[in-house]
């Protein structure tokens, strides 16, 4: 890239946030299989950190649609909800990732306990709305988010695989 922000800034920009949470997203879901294939514990504290750079870049992606996109214009986003219901499925998939930031203390994992954990397995739901609000976003080529839907899969392979062979073990 050579700092070129194309015809139309706010829509790259919107979209590399977007992209930056997705990437985010599925990096802090490699923790675990990671931390398991390379048996390196240590990893497992990046994914809390790891976690609120998803947040923080789907807020930045949040605010650049609501603010440089639409200006605060309320009655313009609410018209354009029903046009364009990638915006829905986006605003949903930011509404299940609120809650995760604002547990993601020690404190509010103390709190919750075992509350906490089934909320933060909210973490494989946001991802499939994801993609599908990234691929209903789009008007041609789909391959960048079907990669990162093969990437979630993948992982969820390898999750299944690891708490399959925990429980072969017990």
């Amino acid at each position: 890239m050579n700092d070129d922000l194309g015809t139309n800034p706010v829509e790259m920009l919107t979209h590399e946030t977007g992209l930056w949470a997705l990437r985010f997203l599925m990096i802090t879901l490699a923790i675990t299989p990671l931390r398991r294939l390379t048996k390196q514990h240590w990893l497992i504290k990046l994914r809390r950190m790891l976690g609120l750079f998803v947040f923080f870049y789907a807020t930045l992606h949040v605010i650049t649609y609501l603010w440089l996109d639409q200006f605060f214009d309320w009655a313009e986003i609410l018209r354009d909800i029903p046009k364009r219901p990638f915006i829905t499925i986006g605003f949903i998939s930011y509404m299940l990732l609120l809650p995760l930031a604002l547990t993601s203390t020690n404190a509010m994992q103390r709190r919750l306990k075992k509350r906490w954990v089934t909320l933060h397995q909210l973490v494989y739901v946001i991802p499939m709305l994801v993609v599908v609000h990234f691929i209903w976003s789009l008007k041609a080529d789909y391959s960048e988010p079907l990669l990162y839907l093969s990437i979630f899969v993948m992982l969820l392979v390898l999750r299944s695989f690891y708490n399959r062979k925990k429980a072969l073990q017990v």
